[in-house]
């Protein structure tokens, strides 16, 4: 059975050629496929990373499973046994539109439970890691624990879909959140907010529709930290299906269930 140091070296090189392929990329013309709606959209390049992580996860441990958002690796069903959950370009408009804002996403966990998280910003060559109990880190540098925060003086990640018509959330319940923020902003990329969450660059992130391979590994670093990590109902997340999600700073949690989604019928 690989270790978590073995797997987490392997994916650590994995990651920065990964990284150098999507650079590359930037030179030549991509094939951009619309998936779901004129929003969703597939690049070669989505397809030719997710391909080239599940063929060096098989080869390297046959025994494991890649649970991934281009569908190239496994079935999943379940969390048994060692599940690689990944999504090759996590911001892909935003790998189309401006060449940067996104990143490569990882999350290594077995039987459920998460070891290894992994964030690469490929364009700023910043690598966010963690092994479960070990510390996150950026690059070399070791991510402080994160300090209490009010919502008064929090910048809030959230995109502006939740404060309008949108089939998911009534838009005025998170509207008064937003204004009572010291600020918000808007990525793109869930990868990106959770590991600038982890860094200490926002205080908070709210969404309410992610898949896994969106917060795996993101989740585990801000965890790593302190952080909090909860759905918009404030239940644990659904690793297979996909969830809401909300990830804070400590002591954010508690005073935005208090005071903006506690009684709310309509989530």
């Amino acid at each position: 059975m690989a270790s978590v140091k073995e797997m987490d070296t392997y994916a650590k090189l994995w990651m920065k050629e990964a990284g150098s392929k999507l650079r590359a990329s930037f030179e030549t013309k991509l094939n951009i496929e619309i998936k779901t709606n004129p929003n969703d959209l597939v690049t070669n390049m989505d397809k030719a990373i997710e391909t080239f992580f599940c063929d060096k996860i098989t080869e390297t441990f046959p025994e494991h499973r890649i649970f991934g958002e281009e569908g190239m690796g496994n079935e999943i069903k379940d969390l048994k046994g060692t599940v690689w959950i990944l999504d090759p370009i996590d911001g892909t408009l935003n790998f189309i539109h401006q060449q940067r804002n996104f990143a490569i996403s990882l999350g290594i966990y077995e039987d459920g439970i998460g070891k290894i998280g992994m964030i690469y910003d490929v364009v700023n060559d910043e690598l966010y890691h963690v092994i479960k109990g070990e510390g996150a880190f950026m690059n070399d540098q070791r991510l402080s624990p994160l300090k209490e925060v009010s919502v008064s003086k929090a910048i809030l990640s959230m995109n502006a879909s939740w404060v309008t018509e949108n089939r998911r959330i009534d838009p005025s319940l998170l509207a008064p959140l937003v204004r009572d923020a010291r600020g918000t902003r808007s990525y793109g990329s869930a990868a990106l907010e959770l590991a600038y969450v982890a860094a200490g660059r926002l205080d908070a992130y709210i969404t309410m529709r992610l898949m896994p391979w969106d917060f795996a590994g993101g989740v585990l670093l801000v965890e790593e930290v302190g952080g909090e990590v909860s759905n918009i109902t404030d239940k644990k997340l659904d690793f297979l299906e996909g969830d809401s999600l909300f990830v804070s700073k400590p002591g954010l949690h508690k005073e935005v269930f208090e005071k903006y989604l506690t009684g709310n019928t309509s989530l």
